[in-house]
């Protein structure tokens, strides 16, 4: 029996000539990650179980990015605790306010995860680097404690569904509107501990981006992990970042899957969801018009250069509507740059955006945007559950950086081609 691209990654881990779904294996961990949040309950688990040292200083990420620079008193604090720990390990990947970047948009970037690799992180959105055909999951504090002293972290094999793409893109859609549309589909538990992998003609078709978007979102599905396969855009995008040994993983053809869904990528249309649940999807046509107060383009979802750039490329020469707030959060530090240097943030503030230093902020409900009871903001971010950014009567509408754009544009959800 066939193994798909998930198993075979997690049975190389496990030193392991094959597993199936449902194995429970003891793995070994490429990378360990954490954040302001997570970090420091993890550090209190690390120490309070006797362990004074870490498996390997190389293989632990900590970055300070959810509520920094800093918003309160008890984020500092907590900063603090994770800035110490780093110190006091050596932890090299260590990122903090002025060289920080959204985690999970900042180490595909500086070329700290690689395909093959087994990623666990104390964030749901650590499924992103699933892009890269690397096998990454959000964990527990505790697991994260547990990895960081021991390098290996216990699994159980999930079952896969295969997500297969056809055809091509159209003009305005993009991997937000690709992963929306499959979490309308299959539901917010459709993939409940599954293995979404993706596959098809149309993966060509997607940028590393796109793929970002994509496999960030899994978890939105209830999936274990997003993966991708390994292609020429994967290699040229980890080409000169990677700077270490990696492995490309493919499925077996008759690798066994629980359940296949296609995507027909030249009928796809700009998509959103609307209020509570990234499952309650429409077309971007058939809410169009609904009032809007605020506008957030950023995220580990959707705040890398080609999504500031799809956002310019719509705001260029125009105005935020008055009584809209757009608030524009690059990535990284790279990102921002790269706006400064293509001119992407002048035409921003000419729009009339705030434009942030790279953070988390308002996507959990964290600073930098928070909405009162009433409000209304159309986001580039990953979740709109009750109260995620902001008042429990604010509501939170997904939608990718070109609908966003083009909403802000107007004052009510819109389609960029209605401008």
């Amino acid at each position: 029996m066939g193994m798909t691209m998930t198993e075979k990654l997690l049975a190389a881990h496990a030193g392991l000539p094959a597993v199936k779904a449902g194995d429970l294996i003891e793995a070994k961990l490429d990378l360990v990650l954490g954040n302001d949040v997570t970090t420091p309950v993890a550090v209190g688990v690390f120490e309070e179980a006797g362990f004074d040292r870490v498996f390997d200083k190389d293989k632990i990420a900590i970055v300070l990015d959810h509520y920094t620079p800093c918003k309160d008193i008890k984020s500092a604090e907590l900063c603090k605790i994770a800035r110490d720990f780093a110190r006091r390990h050596h932890i090299t990947h260590f990122y903090d306010v002025g060289r920080v970047g959204i985690e999970h948009a900042l180490l595909p970037e500086q070329g700290i995860v690689a395909p093959g690799d087994l990623i666990i992180g104390a964030d749901s959105h650590t499924c992103t680097y699933g892009a890269l055909g690397a096998f990454s999951t959000g964990v527990g504090s505790t697991d994260m404690a547990a990895g960081m002293a021991s390098g290996l972290n216990w699994f159980k094999v999930p079952a896969a569904i295969q997500v297969v793409l056809k055809g091509h893109l159209r003009p305005f859609v993009s991997g937000k509107d690709i992963i929306l549309h499959l979490i309308g589909r299959i539901g917010v538990d459709g993939a409940l501990y599954r293995s979404l992998e993706f596959t098809g003609e149309g993966v060509h078709d997607l940028s590393m981006d796109d793929r970002f978007t994509i496999a960030n979102m899994a978890i939105e599905a209830g999936g274990k992990n997003g993966i991708f396969p390994v292609d020429e855009k994967t290699i040229e995008y980890v080409t000169g970042r990677v700077h270490r040994p990696w492995t490309v993983y493919e499925a077996d053809p008759d690798a066994v899957y629980e359940r296949v869904v296609e995507i027909d990528l030249d009928t796809l249309e700009p998509t959103v969801a609307l209020p509570h649940l990234p499952s309650n999807t429409k077309t971007v046509r058939e809410v169009a018009g609904l009032p809007i107060d605020q506008v957030v383009i950023g995220s580990c979802t959707n705040g890398r250069i080609s999504d500031m750039r799809i956002a310019a490329s719509i705001l260029k020469g125009r105005k935020v509507a008055e009584g809209v707030r757009c608030i524009v959060i690059p990535a990284t530090q790279q990102v921002y740059m790269d706006c400064i240097t293509e001119g992407l943030t002048q035409i921003f503030i000419d729009a009339g955006c705030a434009v942030s230093t790279p953070t988390c902020g308002p996507c959990l409900g964290g600073h930098m945007g928070c909405m009162c009871a009433g409000e209304r903001a159309v986001t580039t971010t990953n979740r709109n559950f009750v109260g995620r950014m902001g008042h429990v009567r604010s509501e939170v509408i997904l939608a990718s950086p070109a609908v966003a754009a083009a909403s802000a544009v107007k004052g009510c959800v819109a389609a960029p081609d209605a401008l």
